[in-house]
């Protein structure tokens, strides 16, 4: 069984800072892809950030230099740091992972259940 779990949302005001967590634990034998998305009220989920397969990580243009991904060592822990935030950071901010378990070869993608953030003043 595998779980994916964020953290760390909440109410910040423009130009504020929060950092959100996202843990992946149970049966992981590799995690191929790991990453952020949002769904803003009314609107259609969007990527935020995310390592690809290459090692490598890519950002929507819109958080370019503003938000800033990244894992511990065991690379089970994500974690996305949020700075200069915006009214339009709104969003259900969603961890989802590319998972291969112990138990089987293929992968799987596995998602959160989301974390709420609000910029407001």
């Amino acid at each position: 069984q595998v779980r994916v779990v964020e953290s760390g949302g909440g109410l910040v005001q423009p130009g504020g800072s929060l950092r959100l967590s996202c843990a992946a634990s149970g049966s992981i034998r590799r995690i191929n892809v790991m990453g952020w998305y949002r769904q803003p009220p009314g609107k259609q989920r969007e990527l935020v950030a995310t390592f690809t397969r290459g090692g490598g990580t890519n950002y929507a243009d819109s958080v370019k230099g503003r938000f800033t991904i990244s894992r511990d060592n065991s690379g089970n822990t994500m974690y996305l740091q949020m700075n200069s935030l915006k009214p339009e950071d709104t969003a259900v901010y969603l961890c989802h992972a590319a998972i291969q378990t112990s138990s089987s070869p293929f992968e799987y993608l596995y998602w959160g259940q989301g974390t709420q953030v609000t910029v407001s003043s």
